[in-house]
């Protein structure tokens, strides 16, 4: 099969942990994006690798009875939501079966049966952030440039998969609740009639970079605006419109970024109007979020996330815990008050520093925190320093642990460790080495991220006798 050949009958198989569908040609696999199991389709072949072929569906033969109409004008182009064309009931079963698969074949332990995955009651509109970014030349669809009609090219909205300089100017988006919809298409509008400069990503000039919104369960609600450059008055009238056209606004800030991408962890947030963080709410406990704070993005569901990590923790209040990539502290705090002492240690201090704070709103004073680099700072030295712990609670980024750090938790030995992780395929990796000397005991898959392939799973480790 060569790039532009013809797949006249493909049939759909299977799906990636990409979130693709897979179907199988002369024995060689295919994988095609908006596909489902059970679908039938031509198939054109758009990229071919030496042990796979990419395609894109021409036409469908039959529909696989999975299926579901995707809700939102942008599905299959703006790159987010990808499994919209699937009914939620079968997006849970791929999903429970990529964590089952990737922990049996790459674990190599024997594992205990897997619980049923917990799914979201909210499919949509359940996300509490999300980043737009201005382009001055947005992507035109096919339908447009078909039209032969001229068309504002000033874009607001997500970026092309794998395009770092496309952009798709967004209606409405089905992640984020009201007002988000709101304020970025009036952001938009004033910035149009205003004429104010968009950035050009390429030759990174121009105004306009970011639009971030953070919303939370107790009606708090965080914008920021992201700038190339200090022009205080277009920053001053961009601020005010906002200000004045969205007053449920708590939180307004603004950052002058003039680096080459959009992050501003190492960059000054500035306060135009209302407080410096908003106030989530999770059960009984509060966390203060600052702009640049991390916050699981599915506010509801990472409550139910907390819980499973705390019941399989099984704390009765006399133990030492670690809690290890603790973030702004949420975890450590939820499980603080059913433990002797939780210690939590992260990387970025400035979480740190929120993690201190949050347990201090909430009353919690059997918590310290720890800010440096895994791999170094957990040794020997801190563990003499500050106790072994009964319980451990790890919850690292999709990259996994670090090796030296999985090797330290199986020869530290604590009673058990519960391995929060996003990626089932670096936690199997991960419990191969922890298998040394614990025995896999529970497992429970969360799905975080509806419409998408993305899974989390909560993993309980026993130490072996």
């Amino acid at each position: 099969m060569k790039k532009g050949a013809v797949i006249e009958s493909l049939e759909i198989t299977g799906i990636s942990s990409e979130g693709k569908g897979v179907g199988r040609v002369n024995g060689q696999v295919v994988f095609v994006k908006e596909t489902a199991p059970g679908d039938v389709a031509r198939v054109k072949v758009v990229g071919k690798k030496k042990k796979f072929l990419e395609g894109y569906v021409e036409a469908f033969h039959q529909k696989s009875s999975e299926r579901a109409e995707p809700f939102c004008e942008h599905f299959g182009l703006c790159g987010g939501c990808k499994w919209q064309h699937m009914q939620y009931d079968a997006q849970l079963k791929y999903k429970q079966g990529h964590v089952e698969e990737n922990l049996r074949k790459l674990s190599g332990l024997e594992l205990p049966d897997i619980k049923p995955i917990l799914g979201s009651d909210k499919t949509s509109f359940y996300r509490n952030k999300l980043e737009f970014t201005f382009s001055n030349f947005r992507w035109l669809t096919k339908e447009e440039i078909e039209s032969g009609e001229e068309h504002v090219r000033t874009g607001l909205g997500f970026h092309i998969p794998k395009q770092f300089n496309k952009i798709v100017n967004i209606n409405k988006c089905h992640l984020q609740g009201d007002p988000s919809n709101e304020i970025r298409l009036a952001v938009k509008k004033f910035a149009d009639e205003h004429s104010v400069p968009y950035y050009d990503v390429k030759k990174q000039e121009g105004f306009l970079r970011n639009l971030v919104i953070r919303t939370a369960t107790t009606r708090d609600l965080m914008v920021i605006l992201q700038v190339h450059y200090r022009d205080q008055e277009l920053i001053d009238l961009m601020m005010n419109f906002i200000n004045k056209e969205f007053p449920e606004i708590t939180s307004l800030m603004y950052v002058v970024n003039e680096k080459g991408n959009d992050s501003f962890g190492d960059l000054e947030v500035e306060l135009f109007a209302g407080k410096d963080h908003i106030m989530e709410q999770m059960g009984d406990l509060k966390f203060k979020i600052g702009p640049k704070s991390f916050y699981q993005t599915n506010s509801e569901q990472a409550h139910e996330l907390y819980k499973v990590a705390a019941d399989f923790a099984g704390l009765k209040g006399d133990e030492l815990v670690y809690d290890l990539y603790t973030g702004t502290g949420t975890i450590a705090n939820f499980v603080a008050r059913s433990a002797k002492k939780v210690v939590g240690i992260e990387y970025v201090e400035a979480a740190i520093e929120d993690a201190k704070i949050n347990s201090e709103i909430n009353g919690i004073n059997n918590t310290d925190f720890y800010a440096g680099d895994m791999k170094d700072l957990l040794g020997n030295e801190f563990i003499n320093e500050h106790g072994k712990p009964d319980v451990i609670i790890t919850d690292p980024p999709r990259a996994g642990m670090h090796p030296r750090v999985t090797q330290l938790l199986a020869d530290l030995k604590a009673d058990k460790i519960v391995y929060v992780s996003c990626n089932p395929a670096t936690q199997a990796r991960d419990l191969e080495v922890l298998g040394q000397v614990y025995d896999v005991v529970k497992i429970q898959p969360v799905d975080m991220f509806p419409q998408t392939q993305h899974v989390e799973n909560v993993v309980l480790l026993k130490l072996r006798d």
